[in-house]
């Protein structure tokens, strides 16, 4: 069996919590043309080498924004490949809260906002929103960041979903919630520190700024290398 495997499958089961973030700087600020909308005040980066594909972060999300767990309500996607080898077995697809987002350009309701009462993050107003899928198909990336899902509760009976770093999360479990200022539920959930949040705009083009090294000393001490620097 592959090395880097067992040490992944290891940390998988024991749940591991002991590492931390630690305070280096892990993304660089840098943005390309003009912007519409002003910026968000936050953006989720990720690791993809130290996640363990437990999927918590996504039944966390599902929890706090549908009030039940769902892997297919999640706004956050994690992506294993059984045929893949460490560490390219697993792949984590958030959103990016683009500076220059496709799907708010894309809308013909204009249910996709850059909400000024929550640092600008970039949301879907349901009350607008008809589940035409707009959104989904200008979204540049895969895996999609939007997805429409059915929703008894519109008129439409269907609804996009995205990340709002959980902004409107309903089921939130802090009375001060999510969004820029609060807490985001992946980040709280994620036991292997794989997800941070950070104020600092990550580079747009390419995924060099939303792809990180979130790994310390302590992960390289069981093996894992410095994938970004190749050490």
């Amino acid at each position: 069996m592959n090395s880097e495997l067992t040490r992944r499958n290891f940390l998988k089961c024991t749940g591991l919590v002991v590492f931390s973030l630690g305070g280096g700087c892990y993304v660089r600020t840098g943005t390309e043309g003009e912007t519409q909308i002003p910026p968000a005040e936050g953006y989720l980066v990720v690791d993809a080498h130290k996640c363990q594909g437990c999927l918590s972060c996504m039944l966390a999300c599902s929890l706090v924004h549908e009030g039940r767990e769902n892997l297919s309500l999640s706004r956050i996607q994690v992506i294993q490949n059984p045929y893949g080898k460490f560490p390219h077995d697993i792949g984590i697809s958030q959103c990016r809260q683009c500076t220059a987002p496709a799907c708010v350009d894309a809308c013909p309701e204009g249910a996709l906002i850059a909400d000024p009462d929550k640092g600008s993050v970039r949301r879907v107003d349901r009350k607008k929103c008809t589940g035409c899928g707009a959104c989904v198909d200008a979204c540049p990336f895969q895996s999609k960041r939007v997805i429409v899902q059915p929703d008894e509760a519109s008129v439409h009976g269907a609804v996009s979903l995205k990340c709002d770093l959980c902004a409107h999360a309903p089921f939130h479990w802090d009375e001060a919630g999510g969004g820029p200022g609060g807490q985001q539920a992946c980040v709280a959930v994620c036991p292997v520190g794989a997800i941070a949040f950070t104020r600092e705009i990550p580079v747009q083009a390419g995924d060099a700024g939303y792809q990180v090294n979130l790994r310390d000393d302590a992960w390289l001490s069981l093996g894992y290398e410095d994938f970004n620097t190749g050490e």
